[in-house]
């Protein structure tokens, strides 16, 4: 025996097919726009760790151990850098701290090159502390969903990261 379906039922099917669907696309972006930004947090603070960690062994006593050991600005740049794997270089800002001594490195690329030593004496002393800060904004597609949004513009939310540690040896 075959049923018609009359033309009514397949209109109810696309209908709730469509309530159920918009929903569902809005909850597998939002997830998605999270999870990046969870990415993206997680590697500014790795990259803040390991700068703060490669400045806090490399310090005083590393100097006077050998001539190849002192760090620079550039050397600890590189290292956060390095790090910050697909993080922008050109948008990714950094501060280094030491003592009274501060270095800004905005964005980050600026201070590559830099042969400054770093920390530099006497705040690289063993136990004196080191800190590095870094910022790098975010930019969610989320916002093309909001309700009576009049253009589209990708809003950028500032993600920040600090790690201090003390200088080794």
């Amino acid at each position: 025996m075959k049923r018609n379906r009359s033309r009514t039922q397949s209109g109810n099917t696309l209908l709730e097919f469509t309530l159920v669907a918009i929903p569902l696309v809005f909850l597998i972006i939002s997830i998605a726009e999270m999870s990046r930004g969870m990415w993206v947090y997680g590697t500014l603070a790795h990259a803040v760790k390991e700068g703060t960690r490669f400045t806090a062994v490399h310090g005083q006593g590393c100097a006077a151990a050998s001539a190849n050991c002192p760090v620079t600005v550039g050397a600890v740049a590189t290292v956060v850098q390095q790090a910050a794997v697909g993080l922008d270089p050109g948008q990714f800002n950094v501060v280094l701290a030491a003592g009274g001594a501060t270095q800004n490195c905005a964005p980050i690329s600026t201070c590559l090159s830099s042969s400054g030593a770093w920390p530099p004496p006497p705040n690289n002393g063993i136990g004196l502390p080191v800190k590095i800060s870094g910022a790098y904004p975010f930019r969610s597609a989320l916002a093309m969903f909001w309700p009576g949004a009049a253009s589209v513009k990708f809003t950028a939310v500032n993600l920040g990261a600090q790690s201090q540690e003390e200088i080794l040896f």
